[in-house]
């Protein structure tokens, strides 16, 4: 028989539509495969001699009777590795014929097996060296079966030669041949023998008659027809169990019942070798029915010397199997407690990847776990309101459960006396680790505090000899971390409140009350211009606690919370505790507002009066725990503490530390301790430091997050409640130069007005106001003074650095806007000095300068922007800016409104926050209220803008500029 050459590509068609039929050899890499026409059809396919063609002898089936007759047909013969594109391309080629399409399947599935590796070494029945697919696995089999299924005769029709009468294949059988062909094809390479040496990879066979048993060791087991598992039988474990179901103790000293072997007594557990057919994987016996001839025809006749070898095998992976291997039958394994210990860890593993599975009974419960638990300790109260009392503490114990059940102390006591791998709880058998036994004598971890008892709670793990454990509350704390965590619904607005809240501003209301109401504290994050101050009024009013509620916030603002107070809740006593004369005598509910300098000097006597609530505004005053300030805040008592800031952080997290532990103290620890758990790991994560540190940011998170209400305007639901502009009035105070340079000239200017009329008078009244106006944006401005010393002589400029830092920590861009160039550039010179960037432009700045500044503006190289009113409130379009302050006031809003449209124009995608600066007592202020209560005046003013004060008569003029001191 000869082969032809490799078919044309024309050629290729012609032959798939031919059937196709495996021809085996010996070795199996000389297998051929024939496509032959059932038809008897030549097949005149080009080769480099020309249409050539073999024969072939088929067997064909005739009648319904399953007569088979032999028949010489013509053929084109291919060795496998050429035949492989052809079948692999038949496969999913409609036109090929069925029996081709059939052993293109098995080709793809002989590749795949090939490409993972699975082949075995073995041996011919002559002793020649050959590859063989395997270990074939159930699905290998399942897929064999199903091929060969489909396979139609024409694809099995090689007569077999020593069958009498003729019979067509097995079509199984012949497919199984097809894979050891293949297997036994690829590996051998031209360079394999060079590489590996001729046996097992050079084509021509090698003969190999001393390997025998070497290549019957090596493949038995896998491909030699059987599989070995281990069945663990834990009955006459049980009868040794020293316990009772209810964890009675039995007598360590009975004697076992009469169906218990002598091995069992010994051992108490066995293995039960069992036996896997790997032609049909559900056929499984004990090897004691293998033995004594009870398994049946799919073993085969090898069944006994293949599982011997595959226990060897298998004892390499673990030792005690060797015992079976001494013994007569090795059908059950004698196991002792540390041998059970293996099985459960690391050698069933090893066992398992080496093809020998181990099978525990279905009823062993593997869901054996413990959990650090938190409740209260026996003899506490456990209702919310006495959570903080200092005598309250809380029991810290492992508790171990079943399942989702929680073990009894009896069944706790049972584990812990535990001396084996397995035990009987609650009628099943569970897998016992050391590590849990080892919990379960030592599960009282100690008593913990009520905050680290919540922060436990909150966190959900703990730290138990230096690790980090999964922990639980129970009882009244999980209550109280549900309440804490709960975010379920907005509050109504209080009665009282003359405002309209928005959604987020009712969350941060119901927020703030539930954290009060629980005696603990908070910080409210929000960013600048979401009516932090409104929430806080609304809060208060809710709360409507007897006592008075403490403010303390920069001087600057103290002006900003009366009048905002004043607005919301008309009728809410309102106390200034500031300045010379000042008392808390008889300061009842209401609001009392002090500032951070008062509070510090004042701290004792501040202290000594009865608070329902403390806030502190701009918190960020006291991010230095260190500081003073911060010290002097510690020591005022109050049921619940707020803290609002816009910048919770600014630089590191010892500035968060510093707000949380004075709104609830001891929350996150000793600094020390919270520097070195938490800080440092989450300031550098993302850092070669710090990776893999995602853990410790969570626990941070989950720990700081139900203190901490942060609202971004870039948030979901934030932004799109806001209106398009906010507008807010911030009355500043005068310093004490200021009020005296402002009476005097009130009281010099006004002697001269009085005596005058006309153009001289109306005159007289400008340089007034415009001196008023200067004295109430910074004495040196008015005193013509240059920018050496400026710092603590304004209350507007100490408001503006407030602004400036909340704005530019937020990484915002700002616009700010004065009527004087000489403010201006003392403006300009006091930033400098405080190394914040900005840039100043007025009339006298050239065209080309002023688009450069625009640019350097719009590119965020500038965060600060200066600009005159007059010069700059046109014509320009700024839209980098999210705020503009308007230092001093125009009295004319449409002026104003021109220059906030610098930035609150098209193009514009942020809410744009305006700030008007008004110096409060003062023609300022008086103007800002006619603006709003006096529509007339307001008409004239936005006619003609300030000539039209000249008009008023002396009286009038003497009430609009006076000076009226806060009460």
């Amino acid at each position: 028989m000869t082969t032809a050459a490799p078919p044309q590509d024309a050629d290729e068609n012609r032959l798939l539509r031919c059937a196709a039929v495996f021809l085996p050899g010996t070795p199996p890499r000389q297998g051929r495969i024939a496509f032959w026409d059932p038809g008897h059809t030549p097949l005149p396919i080009a080769t480099d001699g020309g249409a050539r063609s073999e024969e072939i002898t088929v067997v064909r089936p005739y009648g319904e009777e399953g007569e088979v007759r032999r028949h010489t047909v013509p053929a084109f013969l291919l060795p496998v590795a050429e035949a492989l594109p052809l079948l692999a391309r038949a496969r999913h080629l409609r036109s090929a014929h069925p029996a081709t399409r059939c052993w293109g399947a098995a080709a793809l599935h002989a590749l795949h097996l090939v490409a993972g590796g699975r082949m075995l070494p073995g041996l011919t029945a002559d002793d020649y060296d050959a590859w063989r697919a395997g270990p074939r696995d159930a699905g290998d089999v399942a897929h064999l079966r199903a091929v060969a299924a489909a396979l139609p005769w024409e694809g099995h029709a090689v007569p077999l030669p020593d069958r009498t009468p003729l019979h067509l294949p097995d079509p199984e059988a012949l497919i199984g041949s097809f894979l050891d062909a293949v297997a036994d094809t690829l590996p051998r390479t031209p360079a394999a023998a060079f590489a590996m040496g001729a046996p097992f990879a050079a084509p021509e066979p090698q003969h190999l008659p001393g390997a025998r048993e070497w290549a019957v060791e090596v493949a038995s087991g896998l491909d030699a027809g059987v599989r070995v598992s281990l069945r663990l039988d834990l009955s006459a474990y049980e009868l040794f169990d020293t316990t009772g179901p209810a964890g009675e103790e039995r007598d360590p000293e009975a004697t076992a019942p009469e169906t218990a072997s002598p091995s069992a007594a010994r051992h108490a557990a066995a293995a039960v070798t069992q036996v896997h057919s790997l032609a049909d994987p559900t056929h499984v016996v004990d090897v004691a029915a293998l033995w004594a001839g009870e398994a049946g025809e799919p073993f085969g006749p090898r069944a006994r010397v293949d599982t011997a070898l595959a226990l060897r095998r298998a004892a390499r992976v673990w030792a005690p199997l060797e015992r079976l291997l001494d013994q007569p039958v090795p059908d059950v394994l004698a196991l002792g407690e540390d041998e059970l210990y293996e099985l459960l860890g690391d050698a069933g593993a090893r066992l398992s990847a080496a093809g020998v599975s181990v099978h525990w009974p279905r009823e062993l419960a593997r869901s054996l776990t413990a959990a650090a638990v938190v409740r209260p300790a026996p003899g506490t109260a456990t209702d919310g309101t006495s959570f903080f009392d200092a005598e309250q503490l809380f029991a810290f114990n492992w508790q171990l459960s079943l399942g989702d059940e929680q073990l009894t102390e009896a069944e706790m006591d049972v584990l812990a006396e535990a001396h084996r791998p397995v035990v009987r709880l609650r009628d099943q058998w569970v897998v016992v680790d050391p590590a849990l036994v080892r919990k379960a004598r030592k599960r009282e971890l100690g008593l913990l505090d009520p905050v680290d008892a919540l922060a436990v709670a909150l966190t959900g793990s703990a730290e138990v000899d230096g690790e980090q454990v999964e922990a639980v509350p129970l009882g009244a704390l999980a209550q109280l971390r549900t309440r804490i965590l709960t975010d379920d619904a907005t509050l109504a607005p209080p009665p009282g409140l003359h405002a309209t809240l928005r959604d987020y501003q009712l969350r941060g209301l119901a927020w703030l009350d539930r954290m009060t109401s629980l005696g603990l504290g908070g910080c409210l994050a929000d960013d600048m211009g979401l009516g932090k101050t409104i929430t806080l009024i609304a809060l208060h009013l809710h709360r409507a606690h007897p006592a008075p509620t403490l403010v303390i916030c920069p001087a600057s603002l103290l002006g900003n919370w009366h009048r905002e107070i004043n607005r919301f809740a008309p009728g809410v006593p309102v106390r200034r505790f500031h300045g010379t004369g000042r008392t808390l005598a008889g300061a009842g509910g209401g609001f009392v507002l002090t500032t951070y300098g008062t509070m510090r000097s004042s701290a004792a006597e501040l202290a000594a009066h009865g608070w329902g609530l403390v806030v502190a505004d701009e918190a960020q005053h006291v991010k230095n725990p260190h500081s003073s300030t911060a010290k002097a805040l510690r020591t005022i008592p109050s049921p619940a503490r707020v803290a609002l800031t816009g910048t919770p952080v600014e630089n590191n997290l010892s500035e968060l530390w510093a707000l949380l532990d004075w709104t609830t103290p001891g929350l996150l620890g000793p600094l020390k301790a919270f520097r070195a758990r938490h800080a440092r790991i989450v300031e550098n994560t993302g850092t070669a430091a710090g990776l893999g540190n995602d853990e410790a940011v969570e626990r941070l998170s989950r720990l700081v997050r139900p203190f901490l209400l942060r609202r971004k305007k870039s948030d979901p639901g934030i932004a799109p409640e806001l209106p398009p502009k906010t507008e807010t009035d911030h009355p500043v105070f005068l310093t004490r130069e200021q009020v005296t340079l402002y009476e005097a000239t009130v009281r010099e200017t006004m002697a001269y007005i009085e005596a005058s009329e006309g153009i001289a008078r109306r005159g007289l009244i400008m340089k007034l106001l415009a001196s008023l106006k200067q004295i109430c944006n910074h004495p040196a401005q008015y005193l013509k003074e240059d920018a050496a010393r400026l710092t603590g002589r304004s209350g507007k400029l100490a408001l503006l650095d407030e602004l400036l830092d909340t704005i530019l920590t937020e990484d915002g861009s700002v616009l700010v806007f004065t009527q004087y160039v000489t403010m201006a550039r003392l403006l300009s010179a006091h930033l400098a000095a405080r190394a914040i960037p900005s840039q100043l432009l007025h009339g006298g700045t050239p065209v080309p300068e002023r688009e450069r500044m625009v640019d350097r503006f719009q590119s965020g190289e500038v965060p600060v922007f200066l600009l005159s009113l007059k010069a700059a409130g046109t014509g320009l379009n700024l839209t980098r800016a999210a705020h503009v302050i308007h230092y001093d006031r125009w009295w004319n809003p449409a002026v104003e409104e021109q220059a906030t449209d610098r930035a609150y124009r098209i193009g514009q995608t942020q809410p744009v926050q305006v700030h008007r600066l008004i110096a409060e007592g003062t023609v300022e202020d008086r103007i800002g209220e006619m603006l709003l209560a006096k529509r007339a005046l307001a008409d004239a003013v936005l006619g003609t803008g300030e000539s039209a004060l000249t008009e008023l008569s002396d009286r009038d003029l003497a009430d609009l500029v006076s000076l009226r001191r806060p009460s």
